[in-house]
């Protein structure tokens, strides 16, 4: 464990073998005071990218555009990221990785208070994009920042207890944010998301110990991972499954509003939030021996919810019951697709790591705009019924990937 906030790490390049760069000893035990300022850097950019989904109706009413317009809120935030993630991270690759992330938090900062500020429906279209290129930058990042911090035996539990500021941001965050956004107006949880950013830039600056980057001949070009076998299966399922829960999620709001529960949707998102507290603390606890296993029963419970939300006209329980479903089944998949790709990427994880970053993004934007295009042309109803769709697709591609990608036993010391 770092004993000292300016501790450096140091650590053989992924590309270097470790018989010829032996790295320094890793901490017998979890470094959480630098991994919860990892985790909360996660909520900052999960929340700021989620946040307008709870307050979708207030926002679109304020800037004068419809529903499906306000929702490219979502889209425009995963498009900058989407766009900027490979070449930032190429152009980055030398920075130190604590300066990279304290340079992405700021970013957010900046992004948040011109959102929470402005009247103008393309200036918010521009605050939002740039707080989707400090989300490249973060992302990129975070997960194998955490993989570095601890021994390899507990690495996947350090992704996990990073990654825990995903749930946390969808069960805490949006339904306090909607339940301010009501009260106080939708722009004040843009304020606090600022503020919240200047508190973890601090705390990074204090706890977290600086990383060094890659020399220019150590690095590895991204795209070279997408022939690592196991890579490309991994990067398919992350594909599809964030399609499917975009479309229906950045909606949601619209969605529960023509079930008849508009007022319920801080409720409703809590109860999915609080589920996915409970997925990402079993993730953690079993993700060692059961990554696969994990991951189809994470699709499982989503096509279940999605299952139980299409008929569900008018019923309450089955609303909250689905919200459950649906947190239990993606609160781990983050955490899940990350280590599995880290996993399968071996000495090109950071690269395959850079990759699932691009495509999640690209595939939260897609699901943006086909969401709005449902929405406006099939109805609300429509939703669910493609999530279902898409999620039959990402059990077929976990199932079929057994040998690379998604094994029955995870690679590594802990297997």
């Amino acid at each position: 464990m770092p004993t000292t906030p300016r501790t450096t790490v140091r650590t053989a390049p992924a590309t270097t073998p470790p018989a010829t760069a032996p790295t320094a000893p890793a901490p017998a035990t979890l470094p959480l005071p630098a991994l919860l300022a990892l985790a909360t850097a996660v909520f900052v950019t999960a929340l700021t990218e989620t946040l307008p989904a709870g307050v979708l109706p207030a926002m679109s009413a304020d800037l004068g555009v419809g529903e499906s317009a306000m929702g490219q809120a979502v889209t425009v935030y995963a498009v900058g990221t989407a766009l900027t993630a490979v070449p930032l991270t190429a152009a980055t690759a030398g920075w130190g990785r604590r300066r990279l992330l304290l340079t992405a938090m700021v970013g957010f900062a900046a992004a948040n208070t011109v959102t929470a500020l402005s009247g103008s429906y393309p200036l918010t279209m521009a605050a939002r994009f740039l707080a989707g290129v400090a989300a490249g930058l973060a992302w990129a990042l975070l997960a194998g920042y955490a993989r570095l911090l601890a021994p390899p035996a507990l690495q996947g539990r350090a992704i996990a207890v990073a990654m825990a500021g995903l749930p946390v941001a969808l069960s805490l965050g949006v339904p306090a944010g909607t339940f301010l956004g009501d009260a106080l107006g939708w722009w004040v949880p843009f304020l606090l998301m600022t503020a919240v950013a200047v508190g973890v830039t601090g705390w990074i600056a204090a706890a977290v110990p600086e990383a060094p980057g890659r020399a220019r001949g150590e690095r590895t070009p991204v795209l070279r991972s997408l022939a690592v076998p196991g890579v490309g299966p991994v990067l398919a399922v992350t594909v599809v499954l964030v399609l499917a829960h975009t479309v229906l999620y950045t909606y949601i709001a619209p969605f529960l509003d023509r079930r008849g529960m508009g007022g319920a949707t801080d409720a409703v998102l809590l109860a999915f939030g609080a589920a996915s507290l409970l997925s990402i603390w079993f993730t953690g606890a079993h993700i060692q021996r059961r990554l696969r296993a994990l991951t189809v029963g994470g699709a499982l419970l989503i096509a279940a919810a999605a299952a139980v939300l299409g008929p569900a006209a008018g019923s309450t329980f089955a609303v909250y019951a689905a919200a459950a479903l649906w947190g239990l089944g993606w609160g781990g998949l983050p955490t899940l697709l990350q280590t599995a790709v880290g996993d399968a990427g071996g000495e090109q994880a950071d690269a395959a790591q850079t990759m699932l970053v691009t495509l999640w993004n690209a595939a939260m934007a897609g699901g943006g705009v086909a969401g709005g295009l449902l929405l406006d042309r099939l109805g609300a109803g429509s939703l669910p019924w493609a999530v279902l769709l898409l999620l039959l697709a990402v059990l077929a591609i976990v199932l079929a990937a057994r040998t690379h990608g998604f094994p029955a036993r995870r690679p590594g010391p802990a297997a």
